[in-house]
């Protein structure tokens, strides 16, 4: 496992934009973001594989949301655009430190950070 620590969450008019942020103490296969509203149970949001050449997305985010990585950086970002007040949820990173997959997603990740808040006024 790795520790994680995401950055960049705050309170965004609707319409704005974001940039999530996640640093890794180490390195990591895929890498993904999940999201947790007030009582609502947690749901995937993106996921990228560490290649970079695969990536996934919730369909509630298609087209507005873009997930990169640096892999020297052991970084993952989430480009959050067009964000609604529907988008509103603790921002949680996740990391898969051992399936060994370098270019496709994997099942589970065993790794997430503490999350950050991000909060879409309409």
């Amino acid at each position: 496992q790795v520790q994680l620590v995401e950055s960049g969450g705050g309170l965004v008019q609707a319409g704005g934009s974001l940039r999530l942020s996640c640093t890794a103490s180490g390195r990591s296969y895929a890498m993904g973001w999940f999201r947790q509203a007030p009582g609502k149970e947690r749901e995937f949001v993106a996921g990228i594989s560490w290649s970079g050449g695969s990536t996934n997305y919730a369909d509630s985010v298609k087209g507005r949301f873009s997930i990169s990585r640096d892999n020297a950086k052991n970084m993952v970002y989430l480009r959050m655009n067009s964000l609604k007040p529907e988008d509103t949820a603790v921002y949680y990173c996740a990391a898969d430190t051992y399936s060994g997959y370098e270019d496709r997603l994997p099942p589970d990740f065993d790794s997430w950070g503490q999350g950050t808040q991000v909060t879409v006024s309409s």
